[in-house]
């Protein structure tokens, strides 16, 4: 194992172009744990969404930095239940499952520390250029 701790984690939001319109909109969002060390490691890459509208708006004119940001806090998860597990059994396994990610790339770090980690959102250029942000 490395001696290298996480410190925090970032998910980075960038559009899709080939399926965003005016009135579609379409992100994907990567998920990487920043190391002590000044590494970026990769948890989750193939999380997304897609927002659309119906009628005159575009999507754009609904947008927020705010709405983007918690939209891709949302989908890195934890994700909800499944079956019979709680929201608190659904949270562990989500920790626990990005704590042996990172275990598997030599770095040890308790699931419970890694939900407390400072989780910022950056958005991609084309993201914000789209957006108009």
């Amino acid at each position: 194992m490395t001696s290298a701790t996480p410190l925090r984690l970032v998910t980075h939001a960038e559009l899709v172009e080939a399926h965003t319109t005016d009135r579609q909109l379409s992100v994907s969002a990567r998920l990487e744990a920043e190391l002590s060390d000044g590494r970026a490691l990769v948890l989750l890459d193939d999380r997304g969404w897609a927002e659309s509208v119906v009628g005159g708006a575009a999507v754009r004119d609904h947008l927020t930095v705010e709405s983007v940001e918690e939209t891709a806090r949302t989908v890195v998860g934890p994700d909800e239940p499944y079956g019979d597990q709680t929201q608190e059994e659904a949270a562990d396994a989500h920790w626990a499952a990005l704590a042996g990610i990172l275990a598997r790339q030599g770095v040890d770090i308790a699931p419970a520390a890694l939900a407390g980690l400072p989780h910022p959102v950056v958005l991609g250029e084309r993201l914000r250029a789209w957006a108009g942000f």
